[in-house]
């Protein structure tokens, strides 16, 4: 009796041990760390930046309402509705939910309904008939983490997938403010060399009269000829290249070219004042970093799952029912019929297969963290590169029309001068070619800036919000 009494317990204690190894599992993938990476104090390009922390979840708003311009903001808003690359992304997303929710299944039993009704005979044989009903379940414990390591890895890559639909509604809203700035820009050249073959026309029919009445040579008045001919090809360039805009708006906003046109309108020249003292926090708001770090965390769980080959594997089944050979005595309790059953299995052998496999998972993860620390190098470089354009693009800004100015000046000077016949016809040329050179230099770098801040702004991660 005392015996008895003493191996009860330890019968009883061992199989609530079991118990909850089959319910807790064990971990026998590698504790995930998020890879360090190289995160310099400040910008090279800026001073105030502070230290980066993971933030990639912040709210980055319509960041492109920074511009002031009511019809873009208007398009860019559109492009979670139309584009398609964004509901590409977004099915992506929803695919990687789907893929969770799976995965997540996997850690319970598996539980089934089956019925059946057969006749069979032959030969002097009677028929017979064999009905059968039962209810049965399979579960496979999830001793070794496996499982758990799929969910784990599938909601990384779930996160994953979050910060790709992130980065693709970025990268349209950028590349949708860039096409939308080309396209306003268009329109300030148009208007420029509208203005400027008005005034090639002008001055074409000062020289027809002075070579009607025979004081200038036919040669002047080829020239100007040739002026306005070819400031009248530089316009049809630039119609054609405001088409290009117009259509990629159009594809963006997941519409065909045919049924979207945008009407000429003054250009904004609102440069938003992207604040460079921003913490570098906003870096890695940046959704490709946030992508390639959740894609590290998958790659991290995959070793664990190859690992688990090492040990064997465990399946219950139960299983209940009933079985007769008429139908209308089928639930008797005198048919019942059930069954439990446990099963396991090892791998004695294979060649050493076990190890590739997991060495190949360690090796794509390496190959993932790789990948991100390039990523944020990038990301840095890309930082750095807007920073060094902003400041530069500024300062040309000023000087192309301090030049554009003067070359104006020149050109009204050397007009005068040559109707009152103290210069040539190619000195006028000259100013001219010059002032309209000047006069779509500073359009150019005036588009520089705002493709720079939209630049900026998604080098930075998206939008951002500073206290008042």
């Amino acid at each position: 009796m005392n015996n008895k009494k003493i191996s009860f317990p330890r019968v009883r204690l061992g199989a609530i041990a079991f118990a909850a190894l089959l319910l807790t599992g064990c971990a026998i993938g590698p504790k995930y760390e998020v890879p360090a990476t190289v995160a310099p104090a400040q910008f090279k390009e800026a001073q105030g930046w502070v230290a980066a922390a993971p933030a990639d979840a912040l709210e980055r708003g319509p960041w492109w309402t920074l511009f002031g311009d009511a019809t873009l903001n208007e398009l860019a808003g559109a492009i979670d509705i139309d584009n398609q690359n964004v509901a590409a992304a977004a099915a992506s997303y929803a695919q990687a939910r789907a893929v969770v929710a799976e995965q997540r299944a996997s850690l319970f039993p598996v539980v089934s309904l089956s019925g059946s009704g057969n006749r069979s005979g032959g030969g002097n044989a009677r028929a017979a008939n064999d009905y059968r009903v039962s209810i049965g379940g399979s579960w496979e414990p999830d001793i070794w983490g496996s499982l758990r390591a799929g969910v784990t890895g599938a909601q990384a890559s779930a996160q994953a997938s979050a910060a790709e639909l992130a980065s693709a509604r970025l990268s349209a809203q950028g590349e949708l403010v860039a096409n939308y700035i080309g396209l306003r820009q268009a329109d300030a050249q148009l208007a420029l060399l509208a203005t400027t073959v008005e005034g090639y026309q002008r001055v074409q029919q000062i020289t027809q009269n002075r070579f009607d009445a025979g004081i200038t040579a036919r040669s002047d008045l080829l020239q100007a000829q040739t002026q306005l001919a070819s400031a009248q090809a530089d316009r049809l360039t630039v119609v054609r290249q405001r088409a290009v805009y117009e259509h990629a708006i159009a594809i963006l906003l997941g519409k065909a070219p045919a049924d979207f046109s945008l009407a000429p309108a003054p250009w904004t020249l609102a440069v938003p004042d992207v604040p460079l003292g921003v913490p570098s926090t906003l870096l890695q708001r940046r959704p490709d970093i946030a992508a390639f770090e959740r894609r590290v965390a998958v790659a991290n769980e995959q070793i664990g799952i190859a690992r688990a080959a090492y040990f064997p594997s465990l399946n219950l089944s139960a299983s209940y029912g009933y079985g007769a050979s008429q139908a209308g005595g089928l639930f008797n309790a005198s048919n019942n019929l059930w069954s439990l059953g446990v099963s396991a299995a090892q791998a004695i052998f294979n060649a050493g297969a076990i190890s590739a496999r997991v060495e190949q998972t360690r090796a794509a993860r390496d190959v993932t963290i790789a990948q991100y620390r390039q990523t944020v190098l990038n990301a840095f470089a890309d930082v750095e590169d807007q920073l060094a354009a902003t400041r530069a693009l500024a300062q040309q800004q000023d000087l192309r029309r301090a030049a554009s100015e003067a070359a104006d000046q020149v050109e009204q000077q050397m007009i005068n001068r040559y109707r009152a016949g103290q210069v040539g016809y190619s000195e006028v040329v000259t100013a001219q070619v010059t002032a309209l050179n000047a006069r779509r230099a500073l359009v150019q770098v005036q588009a520089d800036r705002q493709t720079t801040a939209v630049a900026l702004i998604q080098a930075l991660g998206g939008g951002w919000h500073t206290p008042e």
